[in-house]
């Protein structure tokens, strides 16, 4: 059997965030995690290392590194997304807290040290949130773009326009700086846009199958997209919201469920009206290079069941 891929999860937890690292954690066999890195986003830093911890002992992974990055993006002001998660990012299950601590060492220099310690072209991060944290490595250590095997990340949208703007999805608007540069990198980019992701919704039948599971980590899960789903149903109209984040995972565990094509995508970071925009030329009317494979369909169904049964393992 094939050696289990090495990843590193960045994220800012958030409920979907939860199901990305459960969906990672379910699957030993084909993902090995190296470490989880946490920035600021849906929450402010200390918060979203604390969830990370709770989805690790939750899942009684408690072996699993958290490292601690950055707490603001790179050149503007935090904005968080409380509205959406509630105010601990986790809303929904009583969760104990957690227990085990945060690493002394920064977020950045493990992302740094991972990548330089292993193999080239072994490493693959998978971005939940901003890309601060690893635009900071970049910035610091440039040597390690070509050492990355792949950047998945769940960030930006086309079609779908933004969710936290008109134009801008919220991880890219959080730090579009950030962002800039790492679509400058020459890292090999997937990108899960909202066009996608607002393709997997959480309907109740969906979530009743993860209930019903009736393991601790798959009830918390239940619990917080019942708790997730409020904001998005008022918004989408929909039974269920959409589940962004295990997108990434799920990409690599099942590449065939997901079709999209090569582009280039540029970042808005000057523009009052559009900044965080992921300029995606999906048409192909530019002769600007191809920096991101990017997602355009998904097989919906095919993704709970592999997130259920993924769950199902915890």
């Amino acid at each position: 059997m094939a050696e289990p891929r090495k990843i590193i999860i960045d994220t800012d937890p958030g409920q979907d965030d939860a199901a990305a690292i459960m969906l990672a954690l379910g699957s030993p066999d084909e993902l090995d995690v190296l470490g989880i890195t946490t920035v600021a986003g849906n929450v402010p830093l200390a918060l979203t290392s604390r969830n990370a911890r709770v989805v690790c002992e939750l899942c009684d992974r408690r072996d699993v590194k958290v490292y601690e990055g950055a707490e603001r993006p790179l050149l503007r002001q935090l904005v968080t997304a409380e509205h959406v998660h509630g105010k601990t990012g986790l809303d929904g299950p009583v969760v104990d807290e957690p227990t085990m601590q945060v690493e002394a060492q920064h977020a950045v220099d493990f992302i740094i040290e991972t990548i330089r310690a292993h193999e080239a072209g072994t490493v693959t991060l998978c971005t939940l949130g901003a890309l601060t944290n690893i635009a900071h490595a970049l910035q610091k250590a440039p040597e390690i773009a070509p050492r990355v095997r792949e950047l998945v990340m769940m960030g930006g949208g086309f079609f779908e326009g933004g969710n936290i703007t008109p134009a801008a999805e919220f991880n890219i608007y959080v730090d579009p700086d950030a962002a800039k540069i790492i679509f400058a990198s020459g890292i090999p980019i997937v990108m899960m846009p909202l066009d996608v992701t607002h393709k997997v919704l959480t309907y109740k039948s969906r979530v009743e199958k993860i209930r019903a599971i009736g393991s601790r980590p798959a009830v918390a899960m239940a619990e917080m997209l019942d708790f997730f789903e409020r904001f998005d149903i008022e918004k989408y109209g929909s039974d269920g919201g959409p589940l962004h984040d295990p997108t990434v995972i799920a990409y690599l565990l099942r590449p065939e469920l997901f079709k999209g094509r090569d582009c280039n995508v540029e970042i808005e970071t000057a523009s009052e009206l559009t900044v965080g925009m992921t300029v995606v030329d999906w048409w192909q009317v530019t002769d600007r290079k191809h920096n991101a494979k990017v997602m355009r369909e998904v097989d919906d169904q095919g993704f709970f069941d592999l997130l259920t049964e993924r769950l199902a393992r915890l």
